[in-house]
C-alpha cells in the first residue's frame, strides 16, 4: 500500500470551466478517504485525476514517493470499482477476477491462490463458475471489488460503488467494504454523494462544494465542529438546524435570543471569552443538531421550552418531531411515544453546549 498526496489540483476543461480549484489533501499508507459533496462538486473528476483517467490543468498527484502526473493509469500501480460494475459479460465469475492477473501474467498457480482467497474474504466461493447475469446487484458488486483486490495494488479507487444496490444490500456491502480495509490496511479512495457512508466508513472525510475542499478532517470532527453552513447542512441526517437571530447579555454570559410565541427567549450559551461581551446584539446563525433538541426526561441543566409540534416521524428506536423557532422548522429527537399527536405542545429540550454559531454574511463558523 502507499500514501496519497494531492498538492494544489486544479482542473478546467476546454469550455473554461474550472472544476477543481486548488485542492490540497494528503493522506497516510492504510487510510480510507471519503470524497462526499452534492452532483458537480468535483469529486469524481478529482478521483479520475488520481487514476489518470482525467488530466491535470495544474498540480501534483503522489502516490507513495513517485509523482504519477506523467503516467498512464496502468503504470501508476491502482485498481479501480466503478458504480456501474463493469464486469465482462461473457466471463465467469473466476475469469473476470483472473483478467487482471492474467494480463500482469501472473502464474496460473498463484492466480488460482489469489481467486480463491479474495474469493472466500467476499464471500462468493461458490460464485466463482457463473456469469454476471446469473447474479443480483449485490453479488456483482462483490466481484468487481474482488477483481480490483485480485490486483494487490497501492490503492484502491472506489467510484459510487454502492449506488445501484438497495437499501439492505448498500448496509451489507458497506460493511463488507470497511471490514476488508480493517483487515487488509488497504489505502481506499472512496467517492460518495452519501453522507452515511462518509461518517460510517472514512477515516478522514473532504466535504467538497464547487470544486473546493470545504473541511478535511476525522468524521467526528466534521459532525461535531463543521467549518461552515455548507458543511454543517451536508453532514447528518436529518441535518442540522439552523436558527437565524441575535447574542444578547444574560448575567455574565451571552445567550441566543430565540422567538417564541411572540416573546424573545434567551438560550444561553455555555462560558464564553470576555472579549465575546462585544457581540452582544451580532446577528448570528445557531446551529444545533436534532439529538440536541429533545424531551426532558431526567436531564438537568438543559434550557426548555415548551413548543407546538407540527409534524412526528416514528423511527423505532426515536421520534423525530418539528416544530418552528424563529420562523425556521426545527427537527428534533425525542424518545418513542413521547410526542404523541401533532398540534400539540410538549417540553423541548436545548442542550446549548454543543450549540454551533456562524457568521450570516461569511457562512463560516465562529469560533
Amino acid at each position: 500500500m502507499a500514501s496519497l498526496t494531492l498538492s494544489q489540483i486544479c482542473k478546467t476543461f476546454p469550455n473554461g470551466v474550472e472544476v477543481l480549484k486548488g485542492i490540497d489533501i494528503a493522506i497516510e499508507d492504510g487510510d480510507l478517504l471519503i470524497l462526499v459533496g452534492g452532483s458537480g462538486c468535483g469529486k469524481s473528476t478529482l478521483l479520475n485525476i488520481i487514476a489518470g483517467l482525467e488530466t491535470l490543468t495544474s498540480g501534483t498527484v503522489k502516490i507513495g514517493d513517485r509523482v504519477v502526473n506523467n503516467l498512464s493509469p496502468k503504470d501508476r500501480d491502482i485498481a479501480m470499482v466503478f458504480q456501474s460494475y463493469a464486469l465482462y459479460p461473457s466471463m465467469t465469475v473466476r475469469d473476470n477476477i483472473a483478467f487482471g492477473l492474467q494480463i500482469r501474467r501472473v502464474p496460473i498457480d498463484k492466480q488460482t491462490e489469489i481467486i480463491q482467497r479474495v474469493a472466500d474474504m467476499l464471500q462468493i466461493g461458490h460464485l466463482l463458475d457463473r456469469k454476471p447475469r446469473q447474479l443480483s446487484g449485490g453479488q456483482r458488486q462483490r466481484v468487481a471489488m474482488a477483481r480490483a483486490l485480485a490486483r494487490e495494488p497501492s490503492l484502491f479507487l472506489f467510484d459510487e460503488p454502492l449506488s445501484n444496490l438497495d437499501a439492505k444490500l448498500r448496509v451489507e456491502v458497506r460493511a463488507e467494504i470497511k471490514q476488508m480495509h480493517e483487515r487488509l490496511g488497504a489505502t481506499i479512495v472512496y467517492v460518495t454523494h452519501d453522507q452515511i457512508e462518509a461518517m460510517t466508513l472514512g477515516d478522514h472525510i473532504a466535504v467538497m462544494k464547487d470544486g473546493v475542499v470545504q473541511q478535511l478532517g476525522d468524521p467526528q470532527t466534521i459532525y461535531d465542529s463543521p467549518a461552515n453552513l455548507f458543511v454543517a447542512g451536508f453532514i447528518g441526517s436529518p441535518s442540522m438546524n439552523f436558527l437565524r437571530g441575535k447574542l444578547a447579555a444574560v448575567g455574565s454570559g451571552l445567550a441566543f435570543e430565540a422567538e417564541h410565541e411572540g416573546r424573545h427567549v434567551p438560550l444561553p450559551l455555555p462560558a464564553v471569552p470576555a472579549a465575546a461581551k462585544q457581540w452582544v446584539g451580532r446577528e448570528v446563525i445557531l446551529g444545533l443538531r436534532p439529538e440536541r433538541i429533545t424531551d426532558p426526561d431526567s436531564r438537568q441543566g438543559f434550557n426548555t421550552l415548551d413548543c407546538r409540534i407540527d409534524l412526528i416521524e416514528p423511527t423505532g428506536p426515536d421520534t423525530l418531531v418539528y416544530t418552528k423557532l424563529n420562523g425556521a422548522k426545527v427537527g428534533c429527537r425525542v424518545r418513542p411515544g413521547a410526542a404523541r399527536h401533532a398540534g400539540e405542545s410538549m417540553l423541548l429540550a436545548f442542550d446549548m453546549s454543543r450549540a454551533v454559531l456562524f457568521d450570516p454574511g461569511t457562512e463560516s463558523r465562529i469560533r
